[in-house]
């Protein structure tokens, strides 16, 4: 049985795009024959399940009963990773909440593959955020994800200050995430289906759509980009996937 990966995508402040993430994430999952399961926290409705309804189940991480809902059916053969969009404000809650529960020494004892995508804001604040998750990611695989979601800059003003806390992390790994033309992504959230279908030109249950043929040119060409990324990083290897054909994006 494949050991349980969690992929955990969230910020402390909102308004950087961590679902936008969250969403990429769970297209290339599908495309790269991926099981995938996922949980938005956005409790009682979230963004997340609406794009991903057949995979996602909303929850409300602060609750013990929906933690057990999560962390007690890893062992389960299939799927083998779970995404968990956290909500805006509550990344470093649900770290803590991972240590009471046990959850990081089972990832620091090599039981659990446990991967973080902490997705920045041009902010002080931001970057404060990276000193207090620091305390919780022995064990884990951290990403530090800028996400250009609206021409964000990223302390070009100040780079030796964004160093000073970006090294204070051991084996910290940068990932960027590029801007997706404005009218592609509001046709798509329109649309509420994932980057992916709207790319194939289909609707929520898969019936032919009629989607712009520049828009999802913007969109395929976004999202070629995003995977990049994540193929740097080898995330398959990552979440222990086997190398699968991917599936095609058109």
């Amino acid at each position: 049985m494949a050991k349980p990966a969690v992929v955990v995508v969230g910020a402390d402040k909102g308004g950087v795009g961590k679902t936008t993430v969250s969403r990429t994430l769970l297209d290339y999952f599908s495309a790269n024959n991926v099981p995938t399961r996922a949980f938005d926290t956005e409790s009682p409705r979230g963004t997340l399940k609406r794009f991903h309804p057949d995979i996602t189940e909303i929850v409300d991480m602060t609750t013990t009963a929906d933690q057990m809902k999560i962390f007690d059916t890893l062992n389960a053969t299939s799927p083998s990773v779970t995404v968990i969009d956290v909500r805006a404000g509550l990344l470093s809650p649900a770290l803590a909440s991972l240590r009471d529960i046990g959850f990081l020494d089972a990832a620091k004892a090599g039981q659990i593959t446990f991967a973080v995508f902490h997705i920045l804001g041009p902010s002080i604040a931001s970057l404060d955020e990276i000193a207090e998750t620091a305390g919780f990611m022995t064990g884990a695989k951290y990403f530090l994800v800028k996400n250009f979601i609206n021409d964000t800059q990223f302390f070009q003003w100040d780079q030796a200050t964004y160093n000073s806390y970006f090294h204070r992390i051991k084996d910290a790994t940068e990932l960027t995430i590029p801007k997706l033309n404005e009218m592609a992504y509001e046709q798509v959230e329109v649309s509420s289906v994932p980057f992916l279908k709207f790319v194939a030109n289909k609707g929520i249950s898969d019936e032919a759509a009629n989607y712009s043929f520049v828009l999802r040119g913007y969109v395929r060409h976004w999202l070629a980009n995003v995977w990049s990324e994540f193929d740097r990083i080898r995330l398959t290897d990552i979440v222990g996937s086997k190398p699968a054909t991917r599936n095609s994006e058109k």
